[in-house]
């Protein structure tokens, strides 16, 4: 039964490859569809990042202060580590400050 799993995700996985490449064969040039496709990675992206953000702490508030935290950095333009880092230890003392309390 696993191996009828594994050929169906297989299966779902080429066709949605292999749909486009078989539909658009000239190059798109409508703005709106060129805009839209621009930007599904970015909300994939995100969709699947933001929820595993709340859910990796051990609170909802020390997530948020984590992510606070990053756009906060982010916003001030630092770089991909320092805005890492920053979540990471501002959940870190978030966590630390509700376990005191």
């Amino acid at each position: 039964m696993i191996y009828l799993y594994i050929i169906i995700m297989a299966l779902v996985t080429y066709l949605i490859r292999a749909i486009p490449l078989t539909v658009f064969r000239r190059k798109i040039t409508n703005p709106f569809v060129c805009s839209f496709l621009y930007y599904v990675p970015y909300a994939c992206l995100t969709a699947m990042t933001v929820p595993a953000v709340f859910y990796a702490t051990k609170s909802f508030a020390s997530a948020f202060a984590g992510v606070a935290a990053a756009v906060a950095l982010a916003c001030c333009r630092r770089s991909l580590v320092t805005v890492a880092a920053g979540a990471c230890i501002a959940v870190f003392a978030a966590e630390q400050l509700f376990m005191a309390i």
